[in-house]
């Protein structure tokens, strides 16, 4: 069994205790959809001796940790019935846990077939585990791979 299996399930079973700051939050007219931790990497490239965030390639899982789905550039989100989602960022939080990328709330729209993603209108990310940039400095045209966890919260209109 591989290791990254068990991630997804940890974070799972904590998805109902994290506190989640009023600035984040749904709209009051939006329910829960579907909850799915992810497991990748965010992927930075150096660019004028800075790493700059290039895009995410994580795979989602659902409670029984079976593969639903990817995450990748965009951002997107996309289950295996096709349905897929694009995210733009309405507001962020930092990460309560030192390391790890920022907390956020992402208006949504669907982008792809019709399916359980078809009516998503936002998305949280929270729970969040390592992924920020390298420290220090780098090369021009260098590449780097961090690991990171989130779970993702899919909120759709009532």
């Amino acid at each position: 069994m591989k290791p990254i299996h068990l991630v997804p399930l940890l974070a799972i079973a904590g998805c109902t205790a994290v506190q989640v700051p009023d600035s984040l939050k749904p709209a009051p007219n939006e329910s829960l959809a579907l909850v799915a931790a992810a497991t990748g990497v965010q992927i930075y490239e150096c660019r004028d001796r800075k790493w700059a965030f290039v895009a995410p390639q994580a795979e989602l899982w659902d409670s029984h940790g079976r593969k639903i789905g990817s995450h990748y550039a965009g951002p997107v989100w996309e289950l295996a019935d096709g349905s897929k989602v694009a995210g733009a960022v309405k507001q962020r939080a930092d990460a309560p846990a030192a390391g790890a990328i920022p907390w956020l709330l992402l208006g949504a729209k669907s982008v792809g077939n019709e399916g359980a993603f078809s009516k998503v209108t936002s998305i949280q990310r929270v729970a969040t585990v390592g992924g920020t940039a390298p420290a220090g400095g780098c090369e021009q045209g260098e590449e780097a791979r961090v690991y990171y966890s989130a779970d993702y919260y899919f909120f759709t209109a009532r």
